[in-house]
């Protein structure tokens, strides 16, 4: 590793977390028209996941409600608490898909997704540059001591 692609990967690395701060704040800036609508809950269900490695367990919450005749999975659901069956229910139709709250809407947008992308990338690049630093420190080192 030279010099030089240290220095990219640091200007990379900068200028992804710079993109990633301008998109976070476009996605709350983005008004996603959505409709509030009433459904109806079909059924309710909590499935426990077990990571194998840390035995640690994650609820998932499946909610299926019905609006207009058609069937749907709920998204962005906290809890199933308030989830009964035959219940009517607040919900957010955006693209075709219902959410329980905005806050599922505001991160089903493209410009979410963008966010998403680039924040993961971001780390990623950030951890390999730091990485890739201190190795070449490490070689430069041993370098100067021969």
């Amino acid at each position: 590793m030279n010099k030089k692609r240290i220095i990219i990967l640091w200007f990379g690395s900068i200028f992804s977390i710079v993109i990633t701060v301008f998109l976070w704040f476009c996605m709350n800036a983005v008004k996603p028209e959505y409709e509030k609508v009433e459904a109806v809950v079909l059924s309710s269900k909590v499935e426990q996941v077990v990571n194998r490695k840390t035995k640690t367990r994650t609820n998932i919450y499946r909610v299926q409600v019905e609006y207009k005749g058609k069937s749907y999975n709920l998204g962005n659901v906290h809890s199933a608490s308030g989830y009964y069956k035959g219940r009517r229910v607040q919900a957010y139709l955006y693209q075709e898909k219902l959410y329980a709250n905005i806050e599922g809407v505001k991160t089903s947008t493209p410009v979410a997704y963008l966010y998403f992308t680039f924040l993961f990338g971001s780390f990623a690049l950030f951890f390999i540059t730091v990485c890739q630093t201190s190795q070449y420190s490490q070689s430069q080192k041993k370098l100067k001591s021969v």
